[in-house]
């Protein structure tokens, strides 16, 4: 209690000083120079002026934690080997002990600011750690306990894909977080382009055989069938398609003929009969239409261009044509 006076006494008057609330002219307390004569109390109650830093690094501070640590025992160290562990109970405590030191460390490597130096360490530890919590649960199994290894999920990549570290195999040395960008790290991840190698000709024409041009198609009978099937169907609705065609071409005949009566009277004489369905020039009108051309041919024969393009002039001066 002495001892934890003392120290208190300096600690106080140096938080004090820091404050600015203490001087030597306003200090009514008897010490050398000014005394210090505290009870345990008022240095708790000092103490809480302290920041959080002084008051973890306080002596009274560290008795109590050592109070409490000589209630609570030594604490318990993993077994170097897990073969020193003979509980069921106390090997699945180690299991889980080391699966929480891996979730911490995997969250800490995912910070690409820590530097290479402590990514290369933290990955190493966590490697390290699997290695062990594979010992762990191999352990547990000889010991008569569940098999953790088969119903553990697998540690996969970015990607989804099982993690493959530099042996090439899923249990090798694998890479986690930020680890996986470092120098001379990052190429193994980077999967090359597939190349497409384009066949020769040779290489086409060793593929081909007579079914290719169809040679063997009619050998099984089955390809006829189909065919026959087809063409009978096409068949049918051909026919169907002629026989619409010729019932509107007998009615169209039948309208311009003078009725079925007539219709009737021609197809018994087998005459055929040309019907126009668009008007036609009568005797007058094509007599008219070849002496235009005779005459436009004698014009072209012997008149001259001057003529025929005075004649055209004058022909639209008249409006004729």
């Amino acid at each position: 209690e002495g001892v934890l006076r003392h120290r208190y006494k300096a600690k106080t008057k140096s938080i004090l000083l820091s404050a600015g609330s203490w001087s030597a002219s306003s200090c009514r307390l008897p010490c050398r120079p000014c005394s210090w004569n505290f009870s345990l109390v008022q240095l708790a109650q000092l103490e809480e002026m302290a920041r959080n830093s002084e008051k973890a690094q306080s002596m009274l501070n560290r008795y109590l934690a050592g109070k409490q640590e000589e209630k609570r025992g030594p604490r318990q160290k993993r077994p170097y080997l897990a073969t020193e562990c003979h509980d069921l109970n106390e090997a699945d405590k180690w299991r889980q002990q080391i699966l929480r030191e891996i979730g911490r460390k995997v969250m800490e490597i995912q910070n690409a600011g820590l530097g290479e130096h402590r990514i290369r360490d933290l990955n190493d530890e966590i490697n390290k750690l699997i290695r062990e919590k594979g010992h762990w649960e191999r352990r547990i199994v000889e010991l008569g306990g569940p098999d953790y290894s088969k119903t553990a999920p697998k540690v996969a990549d970015a990607t989804g894909d099982d993690a493959v570290g530099m042996s090439g195999r899923s249990g090798g040395y694998k890479y986690f977080g930020a680890a996986r960008q470092l120098p001379g790290v990052k190429e193994l991840f980077e999967k090359e382009a597939p190349k497409q190698v384009r066949r020769t000709r040779f290489q086409m024409h060793q593929a081909i055989d007579p079914d290719y041009y169809g040679f063997r198609d009619e050998e099984d009978g089955v390809l006829l069938r189909v065919e026959a099937e087809a063409e009978k169907l096409l068949r049918a609705q051909a026919v169907l398609e002629w026989e619409e065609k010729e019932h509107e071409r007998r009615q169209a005949l039948a309208s311009v003929g003078g009725g079925a009566g007539a219709l009737g009277q021609q197809e018994d004489d087998s005459a055929q009969q040309f019907v126009a369905f668009v008007p036609l020039p009568d005797q007058k009108a094509i007599e008219l239409r070849v002496l235009e051309r005779k005459k436009q041919e004698l014009l072209a024969k012997y008149a001259s261009e001057a003529f025929i393009s005075a004649q055209e002039e004058a022909k639209a001066l008249l409006n004729k044509k």
